[in-house]
Order: structure tokens, then sequence, then C-alpha cells
């Protein structure tokens, strides 16, 4: 039980500096209900109690509108429309050749 006590503490510090690192860090659009400076207070006033409240309701989740996530290339509906329009464009462009090489060979004069 005494090794508990002691080490208690050391377990609360370390909670709150990473709390307080975590607002510190987060970006402004994730923070909720208060501003950051608030939250720190709240987390250095109420040593666990202030942490936890940050942890489960401070901080947004995962920010749905952000940046896209990626998809492979055979995924991507863009990527594969794009892939055959090229492949169309390289089609169009053996046949335009093959035309004119057709029209290069002239008969030989006499």
């Amino acid at each position: 039980m005494a090794r508990f006590l002691v080490i208690l503490p050391f377990v609360v510090v370390a909670l709150d500096v990473f709390a307080v690192v975590d607002v510190i860090l987060t970006e402004t659009r994730r923070v909720r209900a208060l501003n950051k400076v608030v939250w720190v207070v709240i987390i250095v006033l109420l040593p666990v109690i202030g942490a936890l409240l940050w942890f489960f309701l401070g901080k947004a989740r995962q920010d749905r509108g952000g940046e896209p996530r990626q998809v492979a290339p055979d995924d991507d509906p863009n990527f594969l429309r794009n892939l055959r329009r090229d492949e169309e464009q390289d089609e169009r462009i053996r046949r335009l050749e093959q035309e004119l090489a057709e029209l290069d060979d002239d008969p030989p004069k006499e």
C-alpha cells in the first residue's frame, strides 16, 4: 500500500502533463466546448478530473470533414476513369498513325 501511495502522485502528474501537452498540440477546430486556455486551467486546477474531462468531453474524436482518406489507385474511380481515357487516346493515336502510314505509302512511279 505504501508503494501505491508513492507511485500515485507520479501517475497523476504524468497524466496532467500529458493532458496539458495534448491540449496544446490539438488543433483548435477539434477543441469542443471551451477554448484551449480554459482547458489548461481546468486540468491544472482539477488534476485527475480535469484530464479526464479533457479526454472525454473537450477533444473531438476524429475529424470526419478533414483531409480525404487515401485510396489505392485500383479503388479510385477518378484514377480508373483517367486510365481508360489514356488508353482510348493511345488507341486513337495508334489508329491515326496507321492511317498516316498507309497514306504515305505511295505506289512507285514509273
